[in-house]
């Protein structure tokens, strides 16, 4: 199912970036969520909206994901939100990701944009990855 899919995909890409040592350091921890707590420490990432297609063929089950990451940072500036993005994408763009139950086929950027938030203090970075996923055999 491309649910059980989606799952899988987001558990790994969250391992993937709470494992990697130059993203931690430069958010000061592992503040990776799912959802942030109110009282969340600055900067942080979390994981967005996660879409999924259909993209099997006539003999072959499979699903396309668009997949959200975002950077939230109150660095007075761009350069901390820039330098989290950069890290993100190091870890996740063409990364070889084991899901459970699924292959991961690829894992590809897409698109990023760093932009002050409505409240004026924040910057605001989102990063969206494309995906595509079998059925493991």
């Amino acid at each position: 199912m491309a649910s059980d899919a989606s799952w899988a995909l987001q558990q790994a890409i969250f391992a993937a970036l709470a494992g990697d040592a130059t993203l931690t350091g430069l958010l000061g921890g592992a503040r990776i969520h799912d959802e942030a707590p109110q009282d969340a420490a600055f900067p942080y990432v979390t994981l967005g909206t996660s879409r999924v297609l259909d993209w099997s063929t006539g003999t072959e089950s499979g699903a396309e994901h668009v997949v959200t990451i975002h950077v939230w940072s109150e660095g007075g500036g761009k350069k901390e939100a820039l330098a989290i993005m950069d890290a993100v994408r190091a870890v996740l763009d063409d990364a070889a990701l084991t899901l459970a139950g699924h292959s991961l086929v690829n894992l590809r950027h897409v698109f990023s944009e760093a932009r002050r938030d409505v409240d004026g203090e924040l910057v605001h970075g989102v990063l969206r990855f494309r995906a595509v996923t079998e059925p493991a055999p």
